[in-house]
C-alpha cells in the first residue's frame, strides 16, 4: 500500500491514475484506495499550511508579496462568482479545488476566512471529487482497454486537454452571447 500512497503524494495528477491502477494490480479494493487518497490529502494538509501561514504573515510585512496577496485574493473571488452565489461560499470553494488542486483550494478558503478545520475539509472535499472522478473514469477505460499504459496515457491527455476544450467552449459560447449548456 506504501508504494499507492507515494504516488498519490506526488503533487501533480499523474499520480491519480498511476496509483489507482498500481492499487487495482495489487488486488487493493476501491474504498481502501481512496481512503490512501484521503490519507495522502491529509498530509498534505499538514505539510502545506505552515508555508501557507508563512505566506499569509511575510504578506503582512513585505508590500509586493501584499499586492500579490490582493490580487490573489481578487482572482479567487471572481473565480469563486463563476460557481454561483456571487462569493466564496463553501460550493464555490470546494468547486475551485476540484478544478485546480487542493492547495489552491485551500489558499481559496483562506482568502475568504475559513481556518485550518474548516479550510482543509473544504479543500479535501473538492480534491475527494477529483480523485473520484479519475479513479472511475481510470477503472473503466482500463476494463475496455486492458492496457495499463495506454489507460494512463488517455487519462492524463484528458486531464490536460479536458480543462482547455471546456474553457474555450465557455468562451466561444459567451462570445455568441449564448449560455453554455
Amino acid at each position: 500500500m506504501l508504494p499507492v500512497l507515494m504516488l498519490f503524494l506526488i503533487p501533480i495528477g499523474g499520480g491519480i491514475p498511476a496509483g489507482v491502477l498500481l492499487a487495482r494490480s495489487h488486488a487493493i479494493a476501491w474504498p481502501v484506495t481512496m481512503g490512501l487518497y484521503f490519507v495522502s490529502d491529509v498530509i498534505l494538509a499538514f505539510l502545506f499550511e505552515p508555508v501557507l501561514r508563512l505566506l499569509i504573515a511575510a504578506s503582512r510585512r513585505i508590500p509586493p508579496l501584499a499586492r500579490f496577496t490582493e490580487v490573489l485574493r481578487q482572482a479567487m473571488t471572481r473565480t469563486a462568482a463563476q460557481y454561483g452565489g456571487g462569493g466564496a461560499g463553501p460550493f464555490a470553494l470546494i468547486m475551485i479545488a476540484f478544478g485546480v488542486d487542493p492547495m489552491t483550494g485551500r489558499a481559496a478558503a483562506a482568502a475568504a476566512g475559513h481556518g485550518f478545520l474548516s479550510g482543509w475539509t473544504i479543500a479535501i472535499t473538492g480534491d475527494m471529487i477529483y480523485f473520484t472522478v479519475i479513479m472511475v473514469a481510470t477503472l473503466r477505460l482500463n476494463s475496455v482497454l486492458g492496457d495499463p499504459n495506454r489507460t494512463m496515457a488517455l487519462i492524463l491527455a484528458a486531464m490536460f486537454f479536458l480543462p482547455m476544450l471546456v474553457r474555450r467552449l465557455k468562451s466561444a459560447y459567451a462570445s455568441r452571447g449564448l449560455q453554455a449548456p
